[in-house]
Parts: C-alpha cells; structure tokens; sequence
C-alpha cells in the first residue's frame, strides 16, 4: 500500500448501516453504475459487495479541496468510459470519516482499489492522466480472473470467461489438443475451475475413445481376462451412451480379476463416473455394484 495508508485497514465496522443512503444516479446495464457516491451506509453494498464483481476504485475528498475536484472528474471520465470494467466510489471526508478512517488516509485526496473485498493498492494526491491509466490498468491485470464480473443485464445471458470461450473455439474447431491444452492453462491458473475440469476430462476420454476400434466390444466379450480390451470395450460402450454396459463391464473385472487388474478397472471406473453429474441413476446403481464388488 502506499504511504497515503496507515496501519491496519479494517472495514468490518461499516458494514452496518450508519446513516440513511445517498441518493444515487440510475444503474446502468447489468445494474452497475460506473460512478456512485458512497456513505457510510452504503459502504457495504456499493465498495465491498460491488469488489467480488469488479474492482472498485474509492475516491476519499472534499469539495473544498480543488485537487480533489479536479482528480475526481478524471477519474469520473475514466470510469464513464470503462463501461463496467471497474467502478468509482466518491466518498466526502466530512460524510463519511469512518470510511477514511478505516482506510487509515492521512491526506485527501486519497485513492484506493478495493477488490475481493480488500484493498490491494493507493496514492495520494494528484497524478497525471497517464500516470492514472496506467495504475488502474495495473488494477486490472491483478485482479483479472478473480473476480466474478458484472451481473448481466435482465433479459441478457452472463457473460462467459474469454478463456474458457477460446478453449470451447478450439474445441469446435475439431482441435481436441490445443483444447485441452487450453483448459488445462485455466486450470493451471484457477484449479477450482469446475467447467475447466470437466472439459479436461470430457476431452480426455473422447481422444481416447475416439482412437477404440470397432470390434473392441467382440475382442473383450472373446478375452474377458484381457483387462486392456476390457478398458478398451468399456470407452467403446460408453461413447454409444452405453453407461449401464461400460461399468457393469469393468466392475466384473474388479470382481473376479487378478489383484492388479481389479485395480486398474476400479481406477478406470472412478474415472468414468467423473463423465457423469453424480447425482444421475446409473452411476449410483454402479458405484453401489463397485462396492459391492470391492467388499
């Protein structure tokens, strides 16, 4: 933080409302107002709440101060033109000095970026508009990814990661690789990424089961202690939405084969009830077969 910040922030005492809210402009798409005067309040709802969504950039001040005023009209520009990338939050000393307080500001005017609910960067004083731009886009790199991004407008369907958007482009455009590749960039990045997970997954079996050839159904049922063709068979039945056929076929494994084979067909079963939501039919009935099997 910058000098501008002393001590430790803690913001949790405004998080109950203080004083009646301040008339605020009318929201815009997906309800975010690029510029918003904030109280104490309100301070919950527009600076912390708002943080998960998009990184909001607090402007502490004071009419009296001709800095103030002049860095607040930039900055009010700036946000006008962000169309919601990141939000300004005008907070008046004099109306709201816990805000300040807080914040630990030891001059106005004093700006900081709040985002996840915590504040990550300030300066005091003016700076030039270059000088500006280039801060808030150091914002924006910080926090891209982790923030969950502006509500959609009513009526508009939310906005999807670019990420995962390429990744899905790749995909489509039949180049299975670099889609997994891509997907496991995101995952790299983001590990708790379902939607990247799953299409890990997903992606995996089908270059797999895409490569099973066509008699590996016969060439199983005719070696039914070859445990490859059995893992082989079981990708074959699954790809023709076989489910019931692919599992009871590798839990047989896991009932009668050797030691190693039981193992390798419970690690590949485990790994085929993750193509599934867990809550569907015939992967409970198997994984109750599986341990019965097991036990």
């Amino acid at each position: 933080m910058a000098a501008a910040m002393s001590g430790a922030v803690d913001l949790a005492g405004l998080a109950q409302p203080q004083r009646p809210p301040q008339e605020q402009p009318p929201a815009g798409p997906g309800g975010i107002r690029p510029v918003v005067a904030v109280g104490e309040a309100d301070f919950e709802a527009e600076v912390l709440q708002r943080s998960m969504q998009v990184p909001v950039i607090v402007s502490i001040g004071a009419a009296e101060y001709p800095q103030s005023v002049q860095l607040d009209a930039t900055l009010e520009s700036a946000a006008v033109a962000a169309a919601g990338r990141w939000v300004l939050a005008t907070v008046d000393i004099h109306n709201a000095p816990r805000i300040a307080q807080a914040f630990g500001v030891q001059s106005v005017p004093t700006v900081l970026a709040v985002a996840a609910g915590r504040p990550v960067d300030a300066f005091a004083g003016v700076i030039s508009e270059a000088e500006l731009d280039q801060w808030i886009s150091g914002i924006l790199d910080a926090t891209a990814g982790q923030l969950s991004g502006p509500p959609p407008a009513e009526g508009e369907e939310p906005a999807r990661d670019p990420r995962l958007v390429a990744a899905e482009d790749l995909m489509d455009a039949g180049d299975l690789p670099g889609s997994i590749q891509a997907y496991e960039n995101i995952l790299a990045e983001e590990p708790g990424n379902e939607e990247a997970g799953a299409a890990v997954r997903q992606l995996r079996f089908l270059v797999r089961a895409q490569d099973v050839p066509g008699d590996a159904v016969d060439a199983a049922d005719a070696a039914p202690g070859d445990v490859d063709k059995q893992l082989r068979a079981a990708d074959a039945q699954l790809l023709a939405q076989q489910p019931d056929a692919a599992f009871g076929r590798l839990i047989a494994v896991v009932r009668t084969g050797a030691p190693e084979d039981k193992a390798t067909a419970r690690a590949r079963l485990l790994e085929l009830f993750d193509l599934f939501d867990p809550a569907e039919e015939h992967v409970i009935r198997a994984r109750r077969d599986l341990a019965n099997a097991l036990y």
